[in-house]
């Protein structure tokens, strides 16, 4: 459980008429987030093909469970190392020594999947090694961000954010759109060391920017932190229930968060399920499109190639949603609320893979569809992801007291991790294969989404938005907004 709460921040009144700037480093961070996008994706992508078809061929099994497998504790690590991170950075190297440093931890990961390539000790460090470097600065890089902002240009901040969160999803469809062909036609080696360049690059455009860098430095470890409350509860000598242990040795403001974050943990149960099918996309449906036509007029696709689509949707569907749909539907009465979002995109979720079953029963049943055919159930899934994904970060964000509101999101890349879990136990058992595997994520997603709705109808929303005063950025754990999408 996370250890990292948000530190207290200084309201102060806005007091400036001058127009507000642009922080000139801003653009090395943008610059910085682009390139290891690129470099996370570009591996990320064609990593299932490369197991199926390179590293495990002399597996004797299913080589596509077992890939299925690595994938997914890998992606495990990518979410669970951010605990680590952000724990790093808040008390002890500062959050750019910590971009920095795992930075280069990352780029020899993508070293080792360039070098051994026939090795799979080799290949296994290099997993571990981007996972312990994206997952280590990906708590720590958005907040970075809000660091470099003052009471001056505080009004920039949702702008900056706006082209970071473009700068993602540019550098991940680039990435989804060549590198699957470099690996057809250049081999893996230089397949996996172009994006280990590409993360080499970003480092050193972070790099050049130390200069003019906002450098927050760390704190001490906050003893009422939300884990420390929790062991209190369990293990603490003062008589009484649960809370009143917690209360014997933390103030007030401390348990009553401590009960916020596990009122909100309730509502995150069901969404593991949203991750388990949503990052199987670059596994599950990579391996079923190698059996689908890959010929699209004169082009031919790489099977890893489609995944391209979801940061594409994602740059267009975002302002139509946000700007469109949302307001068309409060115009006329309709409360589009953030639980009921998360619901529907469950629901959604779940019916894009019954779009792939029904692909998948085609291909059983002797027939050769186009991967095109993979296009509707890609666009489902990138409305879902819209609808749980953004709305959830925003909701879990605004349901926590302000020194619990790191906890929260870390919690929050949690649910991708047990996601992630789930997806690996279920290839481990073998229980289920083919047009069955498909149904059973569609089902257990839409169960999902049924307890979902059932905890939502129970649960009281809270209103923790900051109040209207300019909060000057202090030391916290870097969980923010863009944490999952990052």
């Amino acid at each position: 459980m996370p250890v990292t709460d948000a530190a207290p921040r200084t309201e102060v009144p806005v007091v400036t008429d001058a127009a507000p700037r642009y922080p000139p480093q801003i653009r090395y961070i943008i610059g910085n987030e682009a390139a290891e996008r690129f470099s996370f994706y570009g591996m990320r992508n064609i990593l299932t093909v490369f197991l199926v078809d390179y590293l495990l061929t002399r597996h004797t099994g299913n080589r596509s469970d077992q890939a299925q497998a690595v994938f997914h504790t890998f992606v495990m690590g990518v979410y669970l190392f951010p605990l680590l991170g952000g724990v790093i950075a808040d008390w002890w190297w500062g959050k750019y020594r910590t971009v920095l440093w795992l930075s280069l931890v990352y780029v020899a990961g993508h070293a080792c999947l360039a070098f051994f390539e026939d090795s799979e000790r080799g290949f296994f460090t290099g997993l571990f090694l981007i996972a312990l470097g994206s997952g280590g600065i990906k708590p720590c890089v958005s907040s970075f961000v809000g660091d470099q902002f003052t009471v001056a240009n505080r009004s920039l901040v949702p702008k900056v954010f706006g082209w970071f969160y473009w700068s993602i999803n540019l550098g991940s469809f680039f990435a989804s759109a060549t590198i699957p062909k470099v690996l057809e036609h250049y081999g893996p080696r230089v397949a996996f060391g172009i994006p280990g360049v590409l993360m080499g690059i970003a480092t050193l455009i972070f790099w050049a920017g130390r200069r003019l860098y906002v450098k927050v430095p760390p704190r001490e470890p906050d003893r009422h932190a939300f884990v420390f409350v929790l062991l209190s509860g369990l293990f603490g000598k003062a008589p009484g229930g649960f809370w009143q242990r917690a209360r014997a040795e933390h103030p007030a403001e401390a348990v009553d968060g401590a009960r916020a974050v596990l009122g909100v943990a309730s509502i995150f149960a069901p969404i593991p399920f949203f991750w388990a099918c949503f990052d199987q996309k670059a596994s599950l449906w990579v391996l079923q499109a190698r059996n689908l036509d890959l010929q699209v007029g004169a082009f031919t696709l790489a099977p890893s190639q489609l995944q391209a689509v979801n940061p594409l949707l994602v740059m267009l569907l975002v302002p139509l949603v946000t700007y469109g749909l949302y307001p068309w539907l409060e115009r006329r009465g309709l409360r589009f609320t953030p639980l009921r979002r998360i619901g529907s995109g469950l629901v959604l979720t779940a019916t894009s893979f019954i779009g792939v079953a029904i692909i998948q029963r085609a291909l059983e049943m002797g027939a050769r569809p186009s991967v095109l055919w993979q296009v509707a159930p890609y666009v489902v899934l990138t409305v879902s992801e819209i609808l749980v994904s953004i709305t959830g970060l925003e909701f879990a964000y605004t349901q926590a007291p302000l020194r619990m509101k790191g906890t929260i999101m870390s919690l929050w890349l949690l649910t991708t991790f047990f996601g992630n879990f789930v997806v690996v136990l279920v290839k481990k058992l073998g229980l289920v294969h083919g047009t069955t595997e498909f149904l059973f994520w569609a089902g257990l997603t839409y169960l999902a989404a049924l307890c979902f709705a059932l905890i939502a109808r129970r649960y009281v929303v809270k209103d923790h938005y900051l109040p209207d005063v300019t909060p000057v950025p202090a030391s916290s754990p870097a969980t923010g907004a863009t944490a999952r999408l990052a």
